[in-house]
C-alpha cells in the first residue's frame, strides 16, 4: 500500500504569484519578490559567502526538477547543480488563493481547505493591543501588567524586554502583519507550565476575533549569557473550518504522522501524532518515518528554520546553507523509499531574505515530487496538492482540488 510525505520548506518561495502587488512588506508591495531565485543570484555573484561560497548548490532538488520549477515563474533556470540534465522527478508551481501569506493559509490550502474568512490585525500602532486586551493577559497570568504591545520581530523584542521582563514578571507581548498574537517568557523565571497556560486559555477568546494564533515564545538566558528562545514553542492555531487532508486520510483508517509544527497548524486534528525540534532534529524524524511509517500512512512535515531563522532575519547566506543542508541530507531520506512512497516537496510562502521589510513575501511555491517518476505538471493550485495526496493513498478527497499525478511509465518509474 501505498505511502506519502508531504514536506513543507517552509518560506522556499518561487516568486512570480499573479496577485503579489496585493500584498505588501514595509508598505511597499510584494512585486518582483523571488526567494529562490534572489538567494541564487546572490550566490552567484558573491553576495552569499558568510560559511559558504559559490554558486548556490541543490544538485538533488534540481535533478528533480527544482530549476525548471523556477523557470516557470522566471523564464529561466539556474544551475543548482544537476548541470542541465532533464528533470528526473515530478516538477511544477503552486499558486495560493487564499487571502493572506501567513502559515495556517498556506498550510490549510495545501492541505485541502482555502481559508474562507479574512483574518482579525492588529493595527501597526504603538500600543498595538486594546488597554483591555492588556489587562486580561495579565488578568489570566496574575501579572501586573503586560510588555511590549507592538509590532516587533521576536528576537528583537526579547533583547530589548528581557531583562525588564525578569525583574518585574510581567509578559511581553507582541505581533506582526500575520495574523498573531505572540508572548514570550522565561522558562524559569515566569515558568513554561505557566506561559503555556496563558496562551491556551487566552486563545478561544482570540480566535473569535479571527486571529489565527496565539504563540507561545519561551526563552532561557540572562543578561550576561543573552537570551535565546527554546523549542518549546507552541502554537494555539484556529481550528480548520472544514475537514483537511490530515482529516481524510485518517477517516479512512489510515496512520497521519506530524513533524515540527504541523500538529499546532492543524490543532492535532486528523494527527494520530507530532514530533518537534531544530530541522535539523526534524530531518532525523522523518528519515525514522520513511524507514518505519506505516502502510497507507500520511507523514506531513514542516522545516520552519528557512523562514524563523533565515528569512525574516533577511540573512542571505543563512538562508543559503540551509538549503544546501537540507538538498545534501536527502540521499539519506530517499534510501528509505519503498517502491509506492510519494516524497513530495513544497512550501506554504515566501520570505525572500533580499527584500525589503522582514515579513512573509507573496509568492508562487515549488511542487516537485520523487517517487513517481518524471512528470512535467506545470502550474497548479494549493489545493491540487491535497487532491494529489490523496489520489496517491487511494483516499477520497474533498473541495475543489484536482489530482496531477500520472501513473509512472516503465522507464520512469523510480
Amino acid at each position: 500500500m501505498s505511502r506519502a510525505f508531504l514536506i513543507v520548506l517552509d518560506s522556499v518561495g518561487l516568486g512570480g504569484a499573479p496577485d503579489a502587488a496585493a500584498f505588501f512588506n514595509d508598505g511597499r508591495p510584494d512585486t518582483g519578490a523571488n526567494t529562490l531565485a534572489h538567494i541564487a543570484q546572490a550566490c552567484a555573484t558573491g553576495g552569499a559567502n558568510a560559511g559558504r561560497s559559490g554558486p548556490l548548490h541543490m544538485p538533488n532538488l534540481d535533478a528533480l526538477g527544482l530549476g525548471a520549477a523556477i523557470a516557470l515563474t522566471t523564464g529561466s533556470a539556474p544551475d543548482l547543480g544537476a548541470r542541465g540534465a532533464a528533470p528526473a522527478g515530478l516538477f511544477g508551481v503552486a499558486q495560493e488563493v487564499s487571502n493572506g501569506k501567513d502559515t495556517p493559509s498556506g498550510h490549510w490550502e495545501l492541505a485541502g481547505v482555502p481559508v474562507p474568512f479574512d483574518w482579525g490585525y492588529f493595527p501597526k500602532e504603538d500600543p498595538a493591543f486594546s488597554p483591555e486586551l492588556q489587562a486580561r493577559v495579565a488578568q489570566l497570568c496574575g501579572a501586573g501588567g503586560t510588555l511590549g504591545n507592538c509590532h516587533a520581530s521576536g528576537t528583537n523584542i526579547i533583547e530589548s524586554l528581557a531583562e525588564e521582563h525578569m525583574r518585574c514578571g510581567w509578559p511581553i507581548c507582541y505581533t506582526s502583519v500575520d495574523s498573531v498574537f505572540q508572548i514570550a517568557a522565561h522558562e524559569e523565571t515566569f515558568g513554561l507550565a505557566r506561559l503555556l497556560t496563558l496562551c491556551e486559555d487566552l486563545a478561544p477568546e482570540l480566535h473569535a476575533r479571527n486571529i489565527g494564533r496565539v504563540i507561545a515564545r519561551p526563552f532561557v538566558g540572562d543578561a550576561q549569557r543573552g537570551f535565546k528562545r527554546t523549542a518549546n514553542r507552541h502554537d494555539y492555531a484556529m481550528m480548520p473550518p472544514s475537514p483537511t487532508l490530515c482529516d481524510w486520510v485518517h477517516g479512512a483508517g489510515r496512520a497521519v504522522h506530524a513533524i515540527g509544527k504541523i500538529g499546532d497548524i492543524f490543532s492535532m486534528q486528523g494527527i494520530d501524532d507530532c514530533v518537534k525540534g531544530s530541522d535539523a532534529q526534524l530531518f532525523d524524524h522523518l528519515v525514522q518515518a520513511a524507514r518505519t511509517a506505516q502502510d497507507g500512512a500520511l507523514v506531513f512535515a514542516n522545516f520552519v528554520e528557512f523562514d524563523s531563522l533565515y528569512g525574516h532575519r533577511r540573512d542571505v547566506s543563512g538562508y543559503a546553507r540551509h538549503l544546501e543542508w537540507f538538498d545534501a541530507a536527502l540521499p539519506r531520506l530517499f534510501q528509505h523509499a519503498r517502491p509506492d512512497d510519494l516524497f513530495l516537496f513544497t512550501a506554504d510562502h515566501g520570505n525572500d531574505p533580499t527584500w525589503h521589510g522582514t515579513d512573509h513575501t507573496r509568492e508562487r511555491v515549488p511542487v516537485l515530487g520523487f517517487g513517481v517518476g518524471a512528470q512535467a505538471v506545470g502550474p497548479v493550485a494549493f489545493v491540487d496538492i491535497a487532491a494529489s495526496i490523496a489520489a496517491h493513498l487511494n483516499v477520497p478527497a474533498q473541495g475543489n482540488g484536482r489530482s496531477f499525478l500520472s501513473a509512472p511509465s516503465p522507464e520512469n518509474a523510480k
